[in-house]
């Protein structure tokens, strides 16, 4: 009788706590914690973003005080890779067979997550939302624990084409860009979206290595093609040095900058705000220099957890506007894991994304993916810095 008891009892048990029995979880997981794993230039030729990965441990430790995801604290285990494909394979190493993380997210640059990229699909850890906009990241029937999330460098490349083929059909092109997979995406973008015109367009090109001092020998190679438009493919320190180069020379031409430098802390400002000026580029997120979004309640709440988490932060710097929204949206992906916190439903719940939204996204921008679509964000809009800050212009546009 005693033996039945307890079976009738185990029985209500389950029954009473269903939710309890279906618990599942792989290494970095538990009922108190999710275990996450980051690598970040802090260090190297691409320090200026390392304030990301200090974004996001500052959003996580907001997140902790606000009593986790699901009752569950995060730990994140964010490692300086100095922006160097092979520290980045020993740290990612690291990160997945010592530190037992339940996945890599956000590990930062091109070049790094090429290097671990079949790592980390063979032993089926998601390297989710990766720091980089290759193209390559939106290949889920071949690399299906690989995800992107910013907009990809290609669809960048080829809107900026579309507006100098609309506004100077004329145009003689000058490109620099980074001799790598980061700097030949944007390249390739650029002339995909130019089309039969890019071979008479594009009237120089000049590469970069990321270990070169400057690209000042560079600057003034172009200018002497006498291109009147410049595409600016660079990672922040050469960007601010490429504007500063051009200007100091009194070269004028029509000034394309990638997203990925658009900083006005990190790069702008020591490139000189005067010097910056007419600077064209592309925006998914709202800009903290933008007098725009001065009474923005969703600004209003980053500037917020900026004074609160990350104080010693710069309130002008968008890559920790960028830090925040990723993490926001890693937030969500948890979230509807619910209690199956195994790495298969991390990448299933990151692939099923329908219009959300982070609200430090610009208006008309969402995430969406499918198991076919691992590019969350696919739209941008065009701006012009102005001396001081960035002014968006024209319509919200779609890489579809």
């Amino acid at each position: 009788m005693k033996t039945k008891l307890v079976c009738i009892g185990a029985m209500l048990a389950a029954f009473a706590f269903p939710a309890a029995a279906q618990k599942k979880y792989d290494p970095g997981a538990s009922d108190t914690e999710i275990k996450i794993g980051n690598t970040n230039p802090y260090s190297g030729p691409a320090s200026a973003y390392g304030t990301i990965g200090k974004t996001i441990d500052a959003y996580f430790r907001m997140v902790n005080d606000q009593g986790g995801i699901n009752g569950r604290k995060l730990t994140f285990i964010s490692y300086d890779d100095g922006y160097s494909p092979p520290r980045t394979v020993e740290m990612a190493r690291k990160l997945v067979e010592q530190d037992q993380v339940l996945f890599l997210f956000q590990t930062l640059g091109t070049p790094s997550n090429t290097a671990i990229h079949k790592y980390m699909n063979l032993r089926k850890v998601p390297q989710l939302h990766v720091a980089t906009g290759a193209t390559k990241w939106n290949d889920p029937k071949n690399f299906p624990w690989t995800m992107g999330w910013q907009p990809n460098y290609q669809t960048e490349a080829q809107i900026y084409a579309r507006h100098i083929l609309k506004t100077r059909p004329d145009a003689k092109i000058a490109v620099l860009y980074q001799n790598d997979d980061y700097g030949k995406d944007y390249l390739k973008g650029l002339k995909d979206g130019l089309g039969d015109k890019a071979r008479s367009m594009i009237v120089a090109e000049a590469s970069y290595e990321v270990s070169d001092p400057t690209v000042d020998s560079q600057i003034v190679q172009l200018q002497s093609s006498g291109a009147n438009v410049f595409f600016n493919i660079t990672t922040p320190k050469f960007a601010a040095q490429a504007i500063r180069k051009a200007y100091d020379i009194g070269w004028k031409p029509v000034h394309y900058l990638n997203n990925v430098s658009i900083s006005v802390g990190s790069v702008l400002t020591p490139a000189g705000l005067d010097k910056s000026a007419g600077v064209i580029s592309t925006a998914y997120y709202k800009d903290p220099t933008d007098a725009h979004w001065a009474n923005d309640p969703a600004m209003k709440q980053w500037q917020a957890f900026m004074k609160k988490y990350y104080p010693e932060g710069s309130l002008i710097n968008a890559f920790s506007v960028y830090g925040y929204t990723v993490a926001a949206t890693l937030h969500e992906v948890l979230r509807m894991c619910g209690d199956n916190l195994t790495r298969e439903n991390v990448m299933r719940q990151a692939a099923s994304m329908k219009g959300w939204r982070v609200d430090t996204l610009l208006p008309g921008i969402t995430i969406t993916t499918s198991q076919d679509d691992f590019a969350p964000i696919q739209s941008v809009q065009l701006q012009r810095f102005n001396g001081k800050q960035w002014e968006l212009f024209g319509e919200v546009i779609s890489g579809n």
